[in-house]
């Protein structure tokens, strides 16, 4: 299929655009700013009229993020550096791995700390966390109880295993539980099933999701604990229908069993074969049923979360790229407007270091989909650009006000977090959504 020939995977946007650009800015408006009011008083508390000042977002509360999986797993260290440098210019959110059979891959003998041996795409929590806290970016952990990938040496009896993830519980919660705010407790349990039961024997037990929640919400009763589902359970034709959706249903359940979810992630991984991508992507990429998928589940009240995306480019083609860059940009600000969605996690940052297939081979697993915001190359695509335009101008405030008489000055901001600047001033402040925003500030 020629790039020509992708333009089709576009029409679901542009059929509906009118509809979409609407719901858009009026979502961002309503959901992601606010006015905040500035008053300046001497100490005496007398109003101090004409002072210039610099308001400058410093972060927004959208949270922006990819999995940090090639942490130091390039063998070039220039390498290294631009992947570290790309990440931080454009992330504030990064996913650890905590992928059971890789933490601990003999029984007891875990790989947690700096230097523990090597396994592609699985760095160590500690070097990641390092990475994260030197940085300024929000750590999460993925996954607490994820079948697919238990051990090889996981007992094939429930009792064992079930005792098993309590002593992993116990250890992660003892280790991780004060600099890991979020965990992903269970993930994908509707994805090959026949698979999962083979390496779990836990996992075809109907108490699987309750249990493991209960369990995590016992060691872990500060963090925020989310579920998380692939996106064929979420989205599409065959599986939305609303509240009686099985996703849907599960959460729903869960809840009445009185378990404690604080959040709900949805994957959205475009992998599809070039030569079926418009046909298989039209459900996932009509924005009418992206706001219908998204205001059903926020009616649980609880905070919803794009926790790993992919969207292909499949060739280092100019327009193959610039169609990559039009569907994430009209998919985050989708996500952006909505106010349930409270971030977004892009999920490989560079072309050719996916699942599924060796480092460098871009013709099998999701290599193939050349899914990444940077090419191999380390150039960055403008996917890239897009998002980086997105988070760090469009949605960013940077404004000068001067306070009239009354010592007061007044303006409309990206929620989050800010400094206020000018002579003899500096402050941090946060504008929140859906609250009176007011920094009052005493100069000598």
């Amino acid at each position: 299929m020629s790039s020509m020939n992708r333009e089709a995977v576009l029409l679901p946007f542009r059929k509906k655009q009118e509809y979409m650009e609407s719901r858009i800015q009026q979502g961002i408006d309503a959901n992601r700013k606010a006015w905040c009011r500035i008053r300046l008083e001497d100490a005496g508390h007398h109003p101090l009229p004409g002072v210039k000042l610099r308001v400058l977002q410093k972060r927004g509360d959208f949270k922006c993020g990819a999995n940090l999986f090639m942490l130091g797993e390039f063998e070039d260290e220039a390498r290294n550096g631009e992947y570290e440098q790309a990440f931080r210019s454009l992330f504030h959110l990064a996913t650890l791995p905590f992928y059971w059979r890789d933490v601990e891959p003999e029984r007891g003998r875990t790989r947690y700390c700096k230097g523990s041996s090597r396994r592609y795409r699985r760095p160590p929590v500690e070097l990641c966390l390092e990475f994260c806290e030197a940085a300024g970016i929000e750590p999460k952990a993925h996954c607490l109880n994820y079948a697919c990938h238990a051990p090889d040496w996981m007992p094939v009896d429930v009792d064992s295993e079930k005792m098993l993830l309590v002593r992993r519980f116990r250890e992660l919660a003892e280790r991780y539980a004060g600099r890991i705010p979020e965990w992903e407790v269970t993930n994908e349990t509707f994805y090959k099933w026949k698979s999962f039961q083979s390496r779990s024997a836990f996992f075809s037990e109907p108490d699987y999701v309750e249990w493991s929640f209960r369990t995590a919400e016992r060691f872990f009763p500060a963090n925020k604990l989310f579920i998380n589902e692939m996106q064929q359970r979420i989205w599409d034709d065959l599986s939305f229908y609303g509240n009686r959706s099985a996703y849907f249903m599960q959460i729903e359940r869960a809840l009445r069993n009185g378990v404690r979810i604080d959040g709900i992630g949805m994957q959205f991984h475009m992998f599809h074969r070039r030569e079926k991508e418009a046909e298989m992507t039209a459900p996932y990429y009509d924005p009418e049923r992206i706001y219908d998928v998204l205001d059903c589940y926020a009616s649980f009240g609880l905070p919803l979360q794009i926790t790993e995306c992919t969207i292909p480019a499949y060739s280092c083609n100019a327009d193959d790229e610039n169609i990559q860059a039009e569907i994430l940009r009209n998919l985050y600000r989708i996500w952006f407007s909505h106010p349930a969605v409270e971030g977004a996690v892009y999920w490989n940052l560079v072309d050719g270091y996916a699942a599924g297939a060796s480092a460098g081979d871009l013709n099998s697993g999701e290599n193939y989909f050349l899914g990444g915001l940077i090419r191999q190359d380390f150039t960055h695509k403008p996917a890239y650009e897009v998002l980086h335009s997105l988070f760090n101008r469009e949605w960013r405030t940077s404004l000068e006000v001067e306070t009239d008489a009354e010592g007061e000055a007044s303006f409309s901001g990206f929620t989050g977090e800010y400094e206020l600047s000018g002579e003899g001033v500096r402050k941090t402040f946060r504008v929140e959504a859906r609250r009176n925003n007011v920094v009052l500030l005493t100069l000598p």
